[in-house]
């Protein structure tokens, strides 16, 4: 039986963008819809739940930084790549923390685009380990993709959880920015610190008892992050900034 197609929802208020993104994503297999705006791509994404969503930064009406966050709420485990013409890392950080994946700046090559889209897609169908992570009161379900804190649920984007698992398979390891970026986002990436700073303010948010003072998240100061257990054995102090 072959595999259902991943369903890509392009937002954009350009009907000639849209034209030529569903020709080039037709032709790689993926079924597309398309929405001109925010407001129809929250009610269609209701409707029909996608698999990606490829997001327009700057449109009329609530735009593309408020469809975000709408859309997260309503698709939580869709993959979400936003599409703008601003490139500072201001930009970059609000699409982030609005709870996009990934951020491709116009113009862009179809190439660049598609190889972002397989790295998310590689996220959403990373095949389970059936392992059941714990660490103070947290517990990761890497077969159901779930994550619990205190026996209630947390709901995690699929960069979310791919990113809070590899660092409890790791935990007490400190690992490099450059290597959780290209375990998570993928080999093509390396230099986007951005996305992991981004991503682990988010998690922290989620995780811990304050997020100014993590407990479980810490950050490895000129090196990148390590996963620690709280009821596990001390950690150094110099890590735990």
């Amino acid at each position: 039986m072959a595999p259902k197609p991943v369903r890509v929802l392009i937002v954009d208020n350009d009907s000639v963008m849209r034209r030529a993104l569903r020709s080039s994503l037709a032709t790689h297999g993926y079924a597309v819809e398309e929405a001109r705006s925010g407001e129809e791509a929250v009610a269609g994404a209701e409707q029909r739940p996608p698999d990606l969503v490829l997001l327009d930064v700057n449109m009329p009406g609530i735009g593309g930084i408020e469809a975000c966050r709408r859309l997260r709420s309503i698709v939580p485990q869709a993959g979400v790549v936003m599409v703008t013409v601003c490139d500072s890392e201001e930009d970059k950080i609000q699409a982030l923390e609005a709870g996009a994946d990934d951020y491709v700046t116009k113009p862009f090559s179809l190439p660049e685009l598609h190889a972002r889209l397989r790295a998310i897609t590689r996220r959403l169908g990373a095949q389970p380990t059936g392992a059941v992570l714990r660490a103070g009161d947290l517990e990761l379900d890497t077969h159901r993709s779930a994550l619990r804190k205190a026996g209630a649920e947390v709901h995690l984007s699929p960069t979310e959880f791919a990113l809070l698992a590899y660092l409890m398979q790791h935990t007490g390891v400190p690992i490099e920015h450059t290597r959780l970026l290209r375990a998570i986002w993928g080999p093509e990436y390396g230099c986007e610190l951005e996305y992991l700073r981004t991503y682990i303010k988010r998690l922290r948010r989620k995780i811990e008892r304050d997020a100014l003072h993590p407990e479980y998240l810490l950050t490895v100061p000129w090196m990148g992050y390590r996963f620690c257990d709280p009821t596990g054995p001390a950690v150094d102090l110099w890590a735990a900034s």
